[in-house]
């Protein structure tokens, strides 16, 4: 028998929780650059480069979706 691979599309209902891009802890802050990628980070390592987070940055938002911290 041969097994097939099928992968499910995604949906507004499945939420994926993102980890830190330094520690892998649970991230608080999702910052979205010029090139149209993005870091997140747990609320330690957000704090710890938020100035230089800020220079780079084209918008920089909480997880929960609703406060935007924009330069």
């Amino acid at each position: 028998m041969t097994q097939t691979l099928t992968t499910t599309p995604p949906t507004d209902d499945l939420v994926v929780p993102f980890h830190c891009d330094r520690c892998g802890a649970l991230a608080k802050v999702r910052v979205m650059l010029a090139s149209g990628s993005d870091l997140v980070f747990c609320g330690h390592h957000a704090r710890a480069y938020e100035n230089k987070l800020r220079d780079i940055a084209v918008d920089i938002i909480e997880t929960d979706g609703e406060a935007r911290l924009s330069n």
